[in-house]
């Protein structure tokens, strides 16, 4: 027998999203070593998101990483807006991160285009930057 009547969607509730609180990557010795916390695990993420490209590992889901490969052989006029679109929109998928703004470009003289920007989040303002080859 189904009851007609349940009762508990009835009541408000708040969706806990959980803390911050994750592994270190220590990149120069490439290993995990303690804990983060707060901007400095928002910014491991951001890194982490900005360096999975996306599609291509089955291990996340499609709304995580960014999309560079097909950038490459593009000009640049068409490089630069379009990696900022992408660049906003994988960050702004954290529950963390309030905006990406302040963009500058600059092209490398190897044929790669140098985006850096701020990304604001719930902790404070971080200086990031993505390197992508055309």
């Amino acid at each position: 027998m189904i009851p007609s009547t349940v009762g508990i969607l009835e009541e408000d509730f708040e969706m806990d999203e959980g803390e911050s609180r994750t592994y270190r990557m220590a990149h120069k010795n490439k290993r995990i070593q303690g804990r983060v916390d707060g901007l400095e695990a928002v910014q491991q993420a951001a890194f982490k998101i900005l360096n999975t490209e996306r599609y291509q590992h089955i291990i996340y889901s499609w709304d995580y990483g960014i999309e560079t490969m097909d950038l490459y052989g593009e000009p640049v006029s068409y490089v630069c807006p379009e990696l900022e679109r992408r660049i906003t929109e994988a960050l702004i998928c954290d529950s963390r991160i309030t905006d990406v703004s302040d963009f500058d470009f600059e092209i490398m003289e190897r044929g790669a285009v140098l985006a850096t920007f701020t990304v604001s989040t719930l902790y404070g303002a971080i200086q990031m930057e993505k390197e992508v080859d055309i």
